[in-house]
């Protein structure tokens, strides 16, 4: 992948060749006019040369493996390609320097970077001679006879279409089996009074793909579920947090020790039906060491591992088991047409290419995960004979050995097939810990400050791009989706063990990044020849740093760690432009750190850090601060310098995904970070106020300690903001109230007593109280909002006249009242809210009654009461809601709780469990006695 590395150093230079008019075109001195010529010089022909033979590096990648030349030669380019990236970042910092100071001090650092132009431009010099000298040798010794690589399909649309789980391919007949020993029904081992059973089988034969399918179809029938993936190195203490986690039960996870936490599991689970798959499972000692946490008696309970291992078999409570080998060839024959041919319609393989789709079938030998893999690479492929052949002769290359063909080698070609800037975010994901979830925001913006993305035209942003970049790598099964959000949108993925681990090879052989995951002992872990270091597991103490190269990114996952050893990686490392310390202990950060003046990314996200230094203004290329729930109440005053800042996450509090309280006092001079794309979640004060309007590239903008007094202001900053998607506004206290008043004022913009909300915004909350005799009038006004998807509501004061009118809102897909609704009726009417799909009332004292009519909410799926002491009577009309999934009563009144029991155990029929006898998942809860029950 040293094109991918090339391909980013490409555009870096011609952004350093961006600079050239501008800075000669200034009033420079004669001998520093004279070498910053020379420097120019030098990078134009170094741009040139790594372009030339950009093309040729991906397709020697291919043959290197198999060709010494070819490898030694690639090397070679990358670590030169390493070499001028620390020149260019060096000369950029050099010439952001200059621009600081008084006009002596500007001029003394001006006589002074002469020498180092100089300096820069031999080094440039020297580097070049060896590309030339590499270039050479590679004509020489190029490997011939290989047909170039087909233009990759650019299709937007197909990048963004949401990939499907992979389909259960000859693998029926085990689903079924394990159904039934989940049921406990049918004949033979399925009747074993075992409660415990394996699946079992090599890597990527689809073990994983079977048992998930099964929980998912499963799990609704059992009272709670789990799943943890445990991993070779688990540790007893951390599975037994997961399963906890898991299992929703509430405990200090973070302060009870093993033996507490076990207890509480056990008396969790007595009395319940339950199911807990324990995937991945490599120590055969596992099952003995947790069995007795589960309970035998007084409950139901099915425990499912899975397994690449055959000993693990070996306990006595695994007497049914399920061996999973590889497909067979007509198995293998569909699973192809699926995901080769997924966007025709009949799936059928062209007469002309079924020679060829049958080779590639052989080479795969039965395993899903190849033949899933190949087959979403060929799709991206012109169905002809050319260019399928040309991807055989790539894949049969990597077989020359006549290695075993398992998913490592076939996946290869996959990888090797994706564009320059995918390769680079693809081998970022494998740096996270294993079965680490990627959450899409997260991993965007590192993706972006690491330099992965550049922007392909105008109509694109640089975040568009990024969310492109990580559909593109979900479509092509080399992410897994974990979760999506309420619209439909990727919002977490983690990637697979076995596509993880031929990363990581990747990654560690290209230079790009090491995992440093050690628990204990003495021997040292060499940054020599990494980029990036990834800290998992072990303090980091053990780094040497003998013979490293610049780091750009340290990833630390480990929460407790000594901070003093991080001082000489820091001091080391001046061009690390990623630095990511989530969820560690750190209470104060290093001075070194604001020496990194290439540092594009702190991430300092549920840590202890209590304040920021003034230094923090150093940073002056910074584009990512990220100290979200933290201890943080105030930025320093020298934040207002960092103008290339364009994300800005700042609070300490939550009281739902999108309502935030405790937010940060921000110094004066927040007009001047015009760049800023997010701001989340600062206090009101009128200072800031007066200067936000100036923020008008914000796509997200959080603000709370907002007062009855600021709304003026508030209305009038907003309005500047044009190209806003999300909006939360917090109020000081639950009695102030909000004023914004609403006006229509046509469809491109709403008039809010001033206030202009953009068409663009997807997503609003309020917290605060809303005026009556203004309420329908504002809640009319967001009928215009098309892109409005997400509404949350809190202390409101809406009652069942105002309600109606949010009843207009019809592109809402999710809508959450939080102690909003104040009246003793809702009433839902055919037609209304005809995208939600989840639904939220909670807090509503006096609600008594709901009414839904038919045609109202038809894509509900889940339905959520809480805190609605007066409702003692199921919603009227919730037979109508076809698509309800989910229905949670939390606190509603006990009457009814108490009733839908009684009737779950009673042998008559009844009219409530009629009403709601679609519902796969009715669940009941009385917080006060302890109650959480699962009905249905």
């Amino acid at each position: 992948m040293a094109e991918a590395v090339v391909g980013k150093l490409v555009v870096m230079l011609g952004a350093a060749l961006a600079k050239e008019a501008v800075i000669l075109g200034r009033a420079l001195l004669g001998k520093e006019a004279t070498a910053l010529r020379g420097l120019f010089s030098n990078i134009r022909r170094s741009k040139a040369e790594l372009e030339s033979m950009q093309a040729y590096l991906q397709e020697a990648e291919r043959f290197k493996d198999t060709d010494q030349t070819t490898a030694i030669f690639v090397g070679e380019i990358r670590g030169l390609a390493f070499r001028i990236e620390d020149v260019v970042d060096e000369f950029i910092y050099k010439l952001e320097d200059c621009k600081h100071g008084g006009f002596a001090g500007k001029m003394r650092k001006r006589l002074k970077h002469i020498k180092a132009w100089r300096c820069l431009a031999a080094k440039l010099q020297e580097i070049e001679a060896q590309l030339q000298d590499a270039n050479r040798r590679k004509r020489d010794y190029a490997v011939t006879g290989r047909s170039a690589t087909a233009a990759r399909s650019t299709n937007q649309v197909q990048a963004l279409h949401f990939t499907r789980d992979e389909d259960l391919v000859g693998i029926e007949e085990h689903k079924e089996r394990l159904i039934r020993w989940l049921t406990g029904s049918g004949d033979g081992p399925e009747q074993s009074s075992s409660k415990v059973t394996m699946v079992w089988g090599m890597p990527g034969v689809g073990k994983t793909t079977l048992v998930d399918h099964v929980y998912n179809t499963m799990k609704e029938d059992f009272d709670v579920a789990a799943w943890v993936t445990v991993s070779e190195s688990y540790r007893i203490e951390d599975l037994l947090k997961k399963i906890a986690s898991q299992f929703s039960i509430t405990v200090d996870i973070a302060n009870i020790e093993v033996r507490g936490l076990a207890k509480s599991i056990h008396n969790y689970l007595q009395g319940k039906r339950y199911i807990l798959v324990l995937d991945d499972v490599w120590d055969e000692r596992l099952w003995s060491e947790i069995r007795d946490i589960f309970p035998t008696s007084n409950c139901i309970g099915r425990v499912v591992m899975t397994s690449r291992k055959q000993t693990v078999l070996a306990t006595r409570e695994s007497a049914y088991a399920i061996h999973l080998e590889p497909l067979q060839a007509h198995h293998s024959w569909v699973l192809f047409c699926k995901r080769a041919f997924w966007n025709d319609d009949d799936k059928k393989c062209p007469l002309e290419l079924q020679e060829l789709a049958w080779k590639f079938i052989a080479k795969c030998q039965g395993f899903p995960i190849a033949i899933a893999c190949i087959g979403r690479l060929l799709s991206c492929k012109p169905q002809n004979s050319a260019e399928w052949e040309d991807v055989y002769m790539c894949l049969d290359s990597q077989f020359a050995k006549e290695v075993i063909p398992d998913a490592h080698l076939i996946l290869k070609v996959s990888l090797e097939d994706l564009p320059c800037d995918l390769k680079n975010c693809f081998l970022h994901c494998a740096l996270s810990p294993e079965d680490y979830v990627l959450k899409r925001r997260k991993t965007m913006r590192q993706w972006i400050t690491a330099g992965f993305i550049t922007e392909k035209d105008e109509s694109k942003t640089l975040e568009e791009v990024a969310e492109g970049y990580l559909v593109e790598l979900v479509n092509r099964s080399l992410l897994q989706v974990v979760l999506r959000n309420y619209a439909g949108r990727l919002k977490h993925c983690r990637m697979h063990d076995v596509i993880r681990l031929l990363a990581l090879d990747k990654a560690k052989e290209e230079c790009f990044g090491k995992v440093y995951n050690f628990s204990g002992g003495t021997r040292a872990f060499s940054l020599e020849g990494a980029r990036r270091i990834s800290v998992v597991l072990g303090n980091i103490e053990q780094l040497s740093l003998s013979g490293a190269t610049q780091l750009r990114a340290l990833h630390v996952f480990e929460k407790y760690f000594n901070v003093d050893f991080l001082k000489p990686v820091l001091t080391t490392s001046n061009l690390m432009s990623t630095l990511d310390l989530q969820g560690t202990c750190i209470k104060i950060l290093p001075n070194e750190i604001f020496d990194l003046f290439n540092l594009r990314y702190l991430g300092l996200r549920d840590t202890e850090i209590e304040s920021l230094p003034e230094a923090l203004g150093r940073l002056q290329n910074l584009e990512v601060l990220d100290v979200m729930s933290s201890k943080l109440t105030y930025l320093p005053n020298s934040v207002v310098k960092l103008q290339k800042l364009r994300y800005l996450y700042a609070c300490t509090t939550t009281i739902s995904e999108t309502l935030t309280i405790g937010g940060v006092k921000v110094p004066n001079g927040m007009q001047h970070m015009a760049g800023l794309r997010s701001l989340q979640s600062i206090k009101a004060t009128p200072e800031f106020l007066h200067e936000v309007g100036a923020l008008t590239e914000l796509r997200t903008f959080s603000i709370c300690n907002v007062r009855s007094g600021h709304s003026a202001d508030l209305s009038s900053a907003i309005t500047k903001m044009s190209r806003l998607a999300h909006l939360e506004i917090i109020a000081a206290a639950e009695d102030e109230v909000l004023r914004l008043e609403g006006v229509a004022a046509g469809d491109e913009v709403l008039r809010l007593e001033g206030l202009y909300l953009p068409p663009t915004l997807s997503r609003l909350g309020l917290a605060g109280q809303l005026e009556k005799t203004s309420m329908p009038h504002l809640f009319s006004s967001w009928s215009h909002l098309n892109s409005l998807t997400r509404l949350d509501l809190a202390f409101s004061n809406i009652d069942e006249q105002t309600f109606s009118c949010l009843c207009q809102l019809h592109g809402l897909c999710s809508l959450l009242l939080w102690n909003a609704f104040e009246g003793k009726r809702l009433d839902f009417y055919a037609g209304s809210f005809p995208e939600l799909r989840h639904l939220d009332i909670c807090g509503a004292a006096q609600l008594s009654q709901v009414g839904i009519e038919e045609g109202a909410m038809q894509n509900l799926v889940e339905l959520w009461f809480g805190d609605c002491p007066d409702l003692r009577f199921l919603p009227d009309g919730i037979k109508h809601l076809a698509a309800l999934e989910k229905l949670v009563l939390k606190d509603t009144s006990e009457e009814l709780i108490e009733k839908l029991r009684q009737e779950r155990d009673s042998d008559e029929c009844n009219d409530d469990l009629m009403k709601i006898s679609h519902i796969r998942n009715v669940t009941v809860a009385l917080m006060q006695k302890g109650l959480v029950e699962r009905i249905r």
